[in-house]
């Protein structure tokens, strides 16, 4: 879906769920002034275009014992960056791989438990071939994470 298709009503109901994604369509339809109906719609669109993937909820790692999130440069050679990204982003602990432009071909966020488990990921990382080096920086305060963009 392209954004000149993405109305007025669409944007406010995805502002709606972006506060609270469990919000009844009701509550929401009173919100904006409009049909419960005409909400169930909007959202079917919505999904059926990929503009809303999924609803998930916003959860604090720290809170489930991930205390550490680290950013990871990697620098690949050739062609081989698609497959090692695509490997790379199959791992639990990953929650981004962005392929960027700069002194790396790729950036992953990964949040881990404990030391070891940030070790292991990186040294098997390292161990992939193809892989040229590895930068990990390590979060050391969190001053804004979110899942997304304010519409």
């Amino acid at each position: 879906m392209m954004n000149e298709k993405i109305g007025e009503v669409d944007l406010k109901i995805l502002r709606e769920l972006q506060k609270d994604a469990r919000v009844s369509f009701r509550d929401i339809a009173e919100r904006l002034g409009v049909a419960e109906g005409t909400i169930y719609n909007h959202v079917n669109k919505l999904s059926d275009t990929g503009v809303i993937k999924r609803f998930i909820p916003d959860l604090n790692y720290t809170k489930l014992g991930y205390d550490l999130t680290a950013v990871i440069g990697i620098r690949v050679e050739g062609s081989h960056l698609p497959a090692i990204e695509e490997e790379i982003s199959n791992s639990p602990n990953v929650s981004a791989v962005y392929d960027v432009t700069g002194e790396y071909d790729a950036l992953v966020i990964a949040k881990f438990k404990d030391r070891a488990s940030l070790n292991k990921f990186v040294k098997e990382v390292l161990g992939t071939p193809h892989i040229q080096r590895t930068n990990t920086m390590l979060v050391l305060n969190v001053m804004k994470e979110s899942n997304g963009v304010e519409l």
